[in-house]
């Protein structure tokens, strides 16, 4: 959500949930890497989810029936067959007085607007919509944002099953509440403070929550996201767990241990439409603000804890404010990235070409695959990234950057790890383009993409994972600047990642694992450098596991011996049988 939008606009983005059918899943799962061990463990959010939000073209107007119709829709229009599932409500659900802050119940925790989701005898609105929603086969989510509300604390409201109230956890520092405002924080010291986010939780569960979205969240509500993390857990009931907005890269690690996904940037929507409508949804430049957020952010997605780049907006036509390549740019972005696709289009109102890019089995199980790409070429307007899955199948996307004229996009296909000749499929349009090799080059219009996929076994790459730390052989950010220094990184399949063997030399991405300025002795990094044949370049495989300098007799090391951290560099040093000088393939 942004803030300075005027209330009457309505300022942040929203995404939809969903998931995949029997089919879809399976394929999916064929795909899916080992997670990472430093993700989210709370047996759900291995694959990115699919489904809808209300933010985008709702906005501040949820109801019952608009999110009942949404629901039905979602089913009725055959998405949910084929895994779109997360219904998510998103802001104004609840009550919102004025600057005091949410209105609470009896233990301190938001009150439902009844005017809006009436009540079904004792069972809360919230519940009553819940219910439809999983009548519909589907999952429901449900939006908070961090700390208590001012209302808890004037009426020192107390903590449910406790002896403590409001007053004794609550802190007297602003948090953001972006359309009612009021919330201040929680001190996670005090006892209480954990009891409160519990019963919150717990009431969540109670309702059939399957989905929390936590907005407003900065590096200060570390202790926030923890206490929820912990909360939703305890109900026993399995909840996703999503982080917004706009989230600092430095503290990925953190939000990959306690939630299932995060906003790595702002709203997409544009807030251009008239008389505060929310047509038209987005626009080309805010698409285009993606590419380099996907770029940075891509080392740290994975199984349980993607990368979240906000809604797709895709659904509704020329109100989407995108043209029909720009549709599937978005998309193709978003499924390259590994992203949840939450929709924030009408779903009463779908377009019949837009419904058909969103039921692309082809390109969902490419966000499915839970591989978050690399980008191997940044070159104007000229955009490509590459992911190699689980079954040595590359996947390219090929994109125009510009939206205002057409541009032919080039890729060296070693820097996809693809060597010979082999097929390609368009995925888009099901065609095969016949074999490529070498440099593949298209024409493609303003805001458009190519997304191609290779056959099984096509690469013939493999990762080098560092027996001491589990950690892979990594070019830091997929840079491609010679003389960029290497490192360790936690094992993503990314094409930064994956290293042939040929000819005595490791390459990566068009380049060649180097000795450093020609170096012989124990400490000269590890660099990659533009292939030249000379003997520093040169590497022998042993049977032990140990990879050595041709020119050196020195042996590929982690640095720090058993050091093991993401981020460390990797060097050359007498050869020892240490567990940090050997490397098994994956």
């Amino acid at each position: 959500m942004r803030q300075g939008i005027p209330r009457t606009v309505d300022r942040r983005a929203r995404r939809l949930v969903a998931a995949l059918t029997a089919g879809a899943a399976a394929l999916a799962m064929a795909l899916l890497p080992m997670p990472q061990a430093q993700a989210e463990n709370n047996g759900v959010g291995q694959t990115p989810a699919l489904g809808w939000s209300s933010w985008s073209y709702v906005r501040s107007a949820p109801t019952a029936a608009v999110i009942d119709a949404q629901a039905d829709a979602m089913k009725s229009s055959g998405l949910a067959a084929i895994g779109y599932q997360y219904v998510n409500i998103d802001d104004f659900y609840y009550q919102c007085p004025g600057s005091q802050g949410p209105g609470v119940d009896q233990y301190g925790r938001w009150a439902t607007d009844t005017t809006k989701f009436p009540p079904s005898g004792s069972t809360d609105g919230i519940a009553v919509v819940a219910n439809h929603v999983h009548a519909d086969g589907l999952k429901f989510g449900i939006y908070v944002t961090p700390g208590i509300s001012k209302q808890a604390v004037a009426q020192n409201t107390p903590i449910q099953g406790t002896s403590y109230h409001a007053d004794d956890i609550a802190t007297t520092s602003s948090e953001n509440n972006y359309n009612c405002g009021g919330m201040v924080g929680i001190d996670y010291s005090k006892p209480g403070a954990q009891a409160f986010i519990n019963s919150w939780a717990n009431e969540f569960a109670s309702w059939g929550v399957d989905y929390v979205k936590i907005d407003g969240v900065g590096t200060g509500d570390v202790g926030d996201v923890q206490a929820w993390s912990a909360a939703l857990q305890q109900t026993g009931r399995p909840i996703h767990l999503e982080l917004s907005n706009n989230l600092a890269i430095g503290s990925a690690g953190t939000w990959a241990q306690y939630s299932n996904g995060w906003r790595t940037g702002g709203d997409v929507e544009c807030y251009c439409g008239s008389n505060g409508s929310s047509y038209p949804l987005t626009d080309w430049g805010n698409i285009q603000q993606r590419y380099a957020q996907v770029a940075a952010w891509q080392p740290y997605g994975g199984p349980g804890a993607f990368n979240d780049y906000d809604s797709i907006e895709v659904g509704n036509g020329s109100n989407d404010g995108l043209t029909a390549p720009e549709r599937q740019s978005q998309l193709s972005l978003w499924a390259m990235a590994a992203s949840p696709l939450i929709l924030g289009t009408d779903l009463t109102h779908l377009d019949a070409t837009d419904l058909g890019y969103l039921k692309n089995t082809a390109v969902l199980a490419v966000d499915q695959d839970a591989v978050d790409a690399s980008r191997i070429v940044s070159n104007g307007n000229q955009q490509v990234f590459s992911k190699t899955e689980s079954d040595g199948s590359v996947i390219i996307g090929l994109f125009n950057y510009s939206g205002s004229s057409s541009q032919t996009v080039s890729v060296n296909l070693a820097a996809a790890g693809i060597t010979g000749s082999p097929t390609a499929t368009d995925l888009w349009t099901g065609s095969s383009i016949g074999t490529i090799s070498g440099t593949y080059s298209v024409n493609l219009g303003p805001g458009a993409v190519q997304l191609l996929r290779t056959p099984p076994g096509t690469s013939t790459a493999t990762e080098y994972v560092s027996t001491a730390s589990g950690r892979c052989l990594d070019d830091p950010n997929s840079n491609t600047t010679p003389g960029t220094l290497q490192e360790i990184w936690d094992c993503h399949h990314g094409p930064n990642q994956e290293w042939t063997y040929s000819g005595g030399t490791l390459r990566t991405l068009g380049l060649c694992l180097d000795a450093f300025n020609q170096g012989t002795t124990s400490g000269t990094k590890i660099d990659l450098y533009s292939c030249n044949g000379q003997s520093n370049q040169q590497w022998t495989l042993n049977s032990n596991g140990t990879i050595t300098g041709v020119q050196s007799g020195l042996c590929l090391d982690v640095t720090g011996g058993g050091a093991s951290a993401n981020g460390t560099g990797v060097e050359l040093w007498t050869c020892n049988g240490g567990s940090n000088q050997k490397w098994t393939k994956a």
